[in-house]
């Protein structure tokens, strides 16, 4: 039998990771929920039940999994004694794929929530004797402000960072390196900018990418728009990288690597066209939307500072935000993700292009947004 102790699975990466480790009946799995109670927890994980469509009266499924109220960024997880030597005593397989993808937290609150969570999972794993495998979901962005394209392997060289969010992520990686020389059977995962799934689009949070098309579609500016240029937007599914986490726990050949589960060079969308795409899907939808005026990124920013005043107040907030997206605008960056495919290729796991399932993803989000 497999013991998965699981982390992140409220986020888009461990919702859509869990129904594939689910297929396989021999499976069981442990949940670390934060919740602030017992009645929380229960309420949490009948949320999750309900997302993964598994019925009240499907009890074979049901009782293969564990929630267990505790927080990955606290020694042992917060967990009672009982529950943690539980975990140490039966777990096979570690996924790791808890995180706070706020950009902009204090550092010392980011690495918290990055660093602080990576040691307690290398703690665990030193007291799991059955454990096979670690999988540790990182993110592209620990690349920072690398030029070219971000290389599928560890990042040595010193480089600043957008934000406080990648800086932190970076530093974790710097943490669980060292655990490889010393045998640890583990994988890093790096993926992009992750989306709803392949066949229908759905996602258990709009996070990142939606706050980005209601940008690009004009609405929270008032129609402004900054230039472009050459910049481009990788993203990749929920499943599709559900599926290489779950490929890589049954397998030793990961053991050591560094994984891109990202579109990479070749399939990164370029903004100019995506705008237009975004906005044919809203406008579909019945949103109205602004013309749009095009600006140097200079005095678009200066304008939408003026203008926000006047605006409400979710949007005012959402704007915030915003400098965090054009900085990245102003990089050319792009992220490797050849070796990564080759390997995949093999196992038939082959990278879905965006516009492929680029629609879906706009719909289900349009479909569940009463705006």
């Amino acid at each position: 039998m497999k013991n998965y102790f699981v982390t992140g699975a409220t986020g888009a990466i461990g919702s859509a990771l869990i129904p594939i480790l689910l297929q396989d009946a021999g499976t069981h799995i442990r949940l670390l929920l934060r919740a602030k109670s017992p009645e929380d927890l229960a309420s949490r994980l009948e949320a999750l039940f309900s997302f993964w469509q598994i019925p009240v009266d499907d009890t074979a499924t049901r009782t293969r999994i564990e929630a267990l109220r505790g927080d990955v960024t606290l020694p042992r997880f917060g967990l009672d004694e009982v529950d943690y030597q539980t975990i140490c005593a039966n777990c096979t397989h570690i996924v790791h794929s808890a995180g706070n993808v706020r950009m902009n937290l204090p550092i010392e609150q980011a690495r918290h929530s990055s660093v602080d969570s990576a040691r307690n999972i290398i703690e665990l794993a030193h007291h799991c004797p059955k454990l096979l495998k670690v999988e540790f979901v990182s993110t592209v962005g620990v690349g920072g402000r690398t030029n070219g394209a971000v290389p599928e392997e560890w990042i040595l060289t010193r480089r600043g960072f957008h934000n406080t969010y990648e800086q932190a992520k970076a530093e974790a990686e710097d943490t669980i390196r060292a655990e490889l020389e010393h045998g640890l059977a583990l994988t890093v995962h790096r993926p992009s900018m992750v989306v709803g799934d392949t066949i229908s689009g759905r996602i258990i949070h709009f996070q990142v990418f939606y706050h980005l098309c209601e940008f690009l579609s004009g609405i929270r500016t008032l129609g402004l728009a900054p230039g472009f240029g050459v910049a481009r937007l990788d993203i990749v599914p929920a499943d599709y990288v559900a599926k290489i986490i779950a490929w890589s726990s049954s397998t030793h050949i990961t053991s050591g690597q560094i994984l891109h589960s990202c579109s990479g060079p070749d399939l990164a969308l370029p903004l100019e066209p995506l705008r237009e795409q975004v906005r044919k899907a809203f406008a579909a939808a019945g949103r109205k939307l602004p013309p749009v005026i095009n600006l140097p990124t200079s005095v678009f920013r200066a304008l939408l500072t003026g203008v926000s005043v006047f605006m409400p107040g979710e949007t005012r907030r959402a704007i915030k935000t915003l400098p965090v997206f054009l900085d990245y605008l102003a990089t050319e960056q792009t992220f490797a993700n050849y070796r990564t495919q080759a390997l995949l290729a093999d196992v038939g796991l082959g990278l879905p292009a965006p516009y492929s399932y680029l629609d879906k993803v706009l719909s289900y989000y349009l479909e569940n947004t009463g705006r």
